[in-house]
């Protein structure tokens, strides 16, 4: 894409790639379950035209990042260190930068302020807002208790069996549903609404040239990397538990679709609008919930975002 630069870099023991362009204070855009980097592509173009530098990497395990073979190796720790690590490469002065995150990449956005606030200037967090810590629930015995054990958080923890199936499907099937309509259940033996028969249409979001960039990206990698992220939640859960009731406050904006399923989840129109998400962040100056737009927000609705994006962080120059 017109001027994107990428290079690799070295952070925390292993490559990280990342995709830039512009100058100006750096802004790190950080991807979600089943991305890349270049769902930042919108935000890359516009922002580098504001006055921004955009950085955007492919997250540890995903597209051209090294992918490490164990499962322990994807803690919130491991990934924030790689975070920490290479805003120090692209930013050696200040050392201190803009985030914005999408789903995983939003969960880890909230986790960055939480463990190194001294790193971060501004959050905008997409999709995914802060999400308590339950003391004596596991995460996902708490999403099963919801949904059972068809979710798809449940049916991604036993490792390589996701992976088998996804496999007698295909890849690009795969890619393609989650891209088109994120499934929250995959019943074993009929993962997804649609026969497999049945072509999928592209939302009129999607070109098949851009879905093509993911399918391509995933043959190469396959989806172990990315699922390990899920297969730490209940490690991680572990490990967080000195930060119980901690609370952000890092100046936050947060933009999410009504359409999104993380907004219909039990609970979670409660959390965001009557208080809990505010006592939480105390920060958050802004919450928008975007008429019609689904969980893919950056891409669904790039110019609107990236405006959301500037006006937010223009204050903070």
């Amino acid at each position: 894409m017109a001027g994107i630069e990428h290079r690799m870099v070295k952070v925390n023991g292993i490559n990280i790639h990342i995709a830039e362009k512009g100058e100006g204070p750096v802004i790190l855009f950080l991807h979600g379950f089943p991305e890349l980097w270049y769902s930042w592509r919108h935000q890359i173009l516009a922002l580098s035209s504001m006055g921004y530098r955009a950085v955007a990497p492919d997250l540890r395990g995903y597209g051209d990042s090294d992918v490490p073979d164990s499962v322990d190796s994807y803690t919130c720790f491991h990934i924030i260190g790689d975070l920490v690590e290479l805003i120090n490469v692209v930013d050696p002065d200040e050392g201190k930068v803009f985030v914005v995150g999408h789903d995983w990449g939003a969960i880890l956005g909230w986790y960055l302020c939480m463990f190194r606030p001294d790193k971060v200037k501004a959050l905008v967090n997409l999709s995914v807002p802060f999400l308590r810590f339950h003391p004596e629930i596991k995460p996902v015995d708490f999403w099963r208790s919801f949904y059972g054990s068809d979710h798809y958080i449940s049916r991604f923890q036993e490792y390589g069996e996701i992976e088998g199936e996804f496999a007698e499907i295909g890849v690009e099937r795969v890619v393609k549903e989650y891209l088109c309509d994120f499934p929250v259940l995959l019943p074993k033996g009929k993962l997804f609404k649609r026969p497999l028969d049945e072509a999928i249409t592209l939302p009129c979001w999607l070109s098949e040239e851009e879905a093509n960039y993911y399918v391509t990206n995933f043959q190469k990698t396959g989806f172990t990397g990315p699922l390990n992220f899920y297969r730490n939640l209940n490690r991680n859960w572990e490990l967080l538990k000195p930060w119980v009731g901690s609370k952000i406050k890092t100046p936050a904006k947060f933009i999410m679709g009504d359409k999104d399923l993380v907004y219909g989840v039990p609970g979670m129109k409660d959390y965001i609008h009557n208080g809990g998400f505010q006592e939480d962040v105390p920060s958050l100056q802004q919450v928008v919930v975007m008429e019609g737009v689904g969980h893919f927000i950056n891409m669904e609705k790039p110019d609107e975002v990236n405006q959301y994006i500037y006006d937010f962080f223009r204050q903070f120059d």
